[in-house]
């Protein structure tokens, strides 16, 4: 695999973005893109704020796609993520977004984000959003 477009993989000093604007997901060429199979990455120290109250919300954040020809690189995807722990969003607003800028990095065949966020009020609440490339695409 070759490191030519991954500025982010292998840095001794990390910087770390504050809005997801700032982040940068990198991608990498599929090492076997002749054949369809899932990627899934998640994790469950997702933060954000509140666009209403500011305070933080804390959710699982699920991330499935069938690459096409680039994968997300792994490091730029945590940063991404973390870029949103100042970020005030509703978790539909996010989840989309998460889904809009993986489609945008790597062109995959299919993608879900989900979001499960932890409880507020006593209602959590699970936000989906999946993307299928067209033929036209």
């Amino acid at each position: 695999m070759s490191k030519k477009n991954l500025s982010i993989l292998g840095e001794s000093h990390t910087e770390y973005p504050q809005k997801p604007e700032d982040a940068n997901l990198e991608a990498f060429s599929n090492p076997s893109a002749g054949n369809d199979y899932w990627i899934e990455f998640e994790t469950s120290e997702f933060t954000s704020l509140c666009p209403v109250t500011s305070q933080p919300d804390f959710a699982t954040i699920k991330i499935s796609y069938i690459p096409g020809k680039k994968c997300i690189e792994s490091k730029s995807l945590k940063l991404y993520l973390f870029s949103y722990r100042n970020h005030k969003g509703f978790a539909e607003e996010i989840v989309n977004r998460m889904l809009k800028d993986l489609v945008k990095a790597c062109r995959p065949k299919t993608a879900r984000v989900e979001g499960f966020f932890t409880p507020r009020g006593g209602i959590s609440i699970k936000v989906k959003a999946e993307y299928e490339k067209g033929e036209d695409e």
